[in-house]
């Protein structure tokens, strides 16, 4: 299955979330479509765990086989799987360019990485899905960093997670620690998504 393509409003209505993080999206709180307002079904066990998956697949941009990775890789390590699973997502490089505000989304965020602008640990990386280690140092190459749309970005910036650091003489940003779960998005239940891959 492709990433996903279609407009992002309908899709943030469908799942109730916010994917841009702007919560523009959920202006008018109901699905999509004719009877969208008046939709009363019920959810099932299966469909409220398949949901809580689509959340957090469409919140972070990635195609089913990928998700289905990354949660494998989760898995294996030592912890609770659920929360290994959104640590190994917010360490992604785009989800973390993001982060450091370079994007207002993390669309505009995997842009950044594939046209290659961005580096880690003064080496140019372009993957998007490439997983940023502790410690790590990303930056900006020096004919990136007078670009517009990460001038403007960093400018509507609201807020920096305590997990990075950023110097703004520099334009380098810096992977401090592996987030913490209240930190991170209270409208995931990541239980259901472990109970979805444990069926």
């Amino acid at each position: 299955m492709s990433r996903y393509t279609g407009p992002k409003f309908k899709l943030s209505r469908r799942l109730g979330i916010s994917l841009g993080g702007t919560g523009k999206e959920l202006k008018r709180p109901f699905p999509p479509g004719q009877h969208g307002a008046n939709t009363r079904r019920k959810i099932s066990g299966y469909g409220m765990q398949l949901q809580e998956k689509q959340k957090l697949r469409h919140m972070y941009g990635l195609n089913e086989k990928q998700f289905r990775n990354l949660f494998d890789r989760a898995v294996k390590q030592q912890g609770i799987a659920g929360e290994n699973f959104m640590f190994l997502l917010e360490s992604r490089l785009d989800n973390l360019v993001y982060r450091l505000g370079w994007s207002n989304t993390r669309y505009g965020a995997r842009q950044l990485v594939s046209h290659g602008h961005v580096t880690v640990n003064g080496k140019k990386v372009n993957i998007a899905s490439y997983l940023v280690q502790v410690g790590d140092v990303i930056g900006l190459r020096e004919r990136s960093r007078s670009l517009k749309t990460i001038k403007e970005a960093i400018e509507a910036r609201h807020h920096l997670p305590n997990y990075v650091e950023f110097d703004a003489n520099t334009m380098q940003g810096k992977f401090v620690r592996f987030p913490d779960r209240g930190e991170l998005s209270q409208d995931i239940d990541e239980k259901q998504i472990v109970e979805f891959y444990s069926r």
